[in-house]
């Protein structure tokens, strides 16, 4: 194997020339022991996106020439089409606040530019990852504008696989739509409903938090590039922002816009903090659905056993013919990471100082995760859990014709003390409440129209 030496401020450094990152990424990939997760890749081709409209910018304000421009441009071609993947080897988690990150994409992009200039790795003095490449950024505008294309990118995934779970839900309320139910409060029978009514319940609330974490993005369409180091605009040349934002507008077909205060928008994060919180909400709709669904399909014979949730695999070592509610457990506890993650982002939000959070890695980190979390639990409760439910339908009919808590429509007619003790009597006795009321007469179900036509 053969090396070149590159240097930096520190000293210099022994790098294989297999390699397309240079010494500041070797540095860091030494540095950082916290995890062994990478940089999430979809991170790094947002970076690379940003790196290839900056030349592109700069190219047309005479700060690179046309070649130097084009050489980043098709490297950038390169990494989008996943052939450096390997190459990207920082963890997410980092000090110096995404630098690392920043630098190992411009590093890479930088020879292997250099390599379609006829040149060879490491020799900078005709391409250089810093004057050039990164030329009119920092690290401080890049990193966080990344994180934010990425988060856009992750969660056009994640609505479509809401939208699908909702689908499926409103499909199953129709199917349902005339199985007869109790409904419950505090886990005791309350009133009739209809298991119908039931699934379009859990269909309107992730409807509603969908509609949140989309309003929640449009915060991430503000960017502070052109800001640099803290939102000065230092270092960069005239009309470059112009050009930057134009090009960006037509790779990503978003409304994509840099911030009114530069400053405001490199500093504070609280964009990340309502994103987060839109994706908890989103986490704690889906948790508390998934909840309901594993209480109704309990059983089979002691439970519930409303409902059976499609079998996905067997529940137990020890006790045979067990099958558990699987995928509704693995949503619930894709939830409490994404709970989780919104307190970490909240913690690292609010601890920036001055002019810069440094603490974005980490946010980003668990945004990402949040973001892919969902986006798998939601697809799996459509495809292998939703879709295949089944209606106890007789199970059903059965707890509201046993049920004593039927009498509450009627509490209008006869007063509420009388269905009370009515209630009371046929808890006690095992007699039917109506049986009851008639023997007593107090009401007469067959003499009288409409009792239970309301609630149902």
């Amino acid at each position: 194997m053969t090396y070149r030496i590159e240097k930096d401020l520190i000293g210099t450094l022994k790098i294989s020339d297999d390699d397309y990152y240079g010494i500041n990424t070797e540095r860091a990939s030494r540095n950082f022991k916290l995890q062994t997760k990478k940089t999430d890749l979809d991170f790094i081709k947002q970076v690379a996106r940003i790196k290839k409209a900056a030349a592109t910018a700069n190219e047309k304000v005479g700060r690179l020439s046309q070649k130097k421009a084009e050489a980043i441009r098709l490297a950038v071609t390169d990494i989008l089409a996943d052939k450096l993947d390997n190459q990207f080897i920082i963890t997410e988690i980092q000090g110096g606040a995404g630098t690392s990150t920043n630098m190992n994409v411009n590093e890479v992009i930088t020879n292997r530019a250099l390599e379609i200039l006829g040149h060879k790795k490491g020799e900078y003095q005709y391409l250089s990852p810093l004057d050039d490449v990164n030329a009119g950024q920092s690290t401080n505008d890049v990193y966080p504008s990344a994180g934010k294309l990425t988060t856009l990118i992750k969660t056009n995934k994640l609505t479509l696989s809401v939208a699908t779970l909702i689908d499926v839900l409103l499909e199953k309320s129709e199917e349902f739509a005339h199985v007869q139910k109790m409904g419950r409060t505090q886990l005791q029978e309350a009133v009739p409903t209809t298991l119908g009514n039931s699934f379009k319940a859990f269909a309107s609330g992730l409807t509603r938090c969908l509609d949140q974490v989309q309003k929640a993005t449009q915060q991430l369409e503000i960017l502070n590039m052109g800001g640099t180091a803290i939102g000065t605009g230092v270092n960069t040349s005239d009309g470059y922002d112009e050009i930057l934002y134009s090009e960006l507008k037509k790779d990503y077909g978003r409304n994509i816009r840099q911030a009114e205060d530069l400053l405001d928008a490199t500093q504070n994060l609280d964009s990340y903090v309502l994103f987060s919180g839109s994706l908890k909400a989103l986490a704690v709709m889906l948790s508390k659905m998934s909840h309901d669904l594993r209480l109704l399909s309990s059983g089979p014979k002691s439970g519930f056993n409303e409902i059976e949730l499609p079998a996905q695999q067997a529940g137990s070592s020890i006790m045979p013919g067990k099958v558990n509610p699987v995928i509704p457990e693995i949503a619930s506890q894709a939830a409490f990471e994404v709970i989780g993650n919104d307190a970490t982002i909240t913690f690292a939000a609010e601890s920036g100082e001055l002019e810069l959070n440094a603490f974005e890695p980490v946010i980003f980190h668990n945004l990402f995760e949040s973001v892919d979390f969902l986006n798998s639990a939601c697809a799996m409760m459509a495809t292998e859990c939703v879709k295949g439910i089944q209606a106890n339908v007789k199970e059903c009919a059965d707890d509201v014709k046993n049920s004593a808590e039927t009498v509450t429509d009627l509490t209008p007619v006869i007063g509420y003390e009388a269905a009370c003790d009515a209630v009371k009597k046929s808890l006690k006795t095992g007699v039917d409440v109506y049986r009851i009321l008639k023997d007593e007469g107090i009401y007469d179900r067959d003499a009288e129209v409409g009792d239970l036509d309301r609630a149902q």
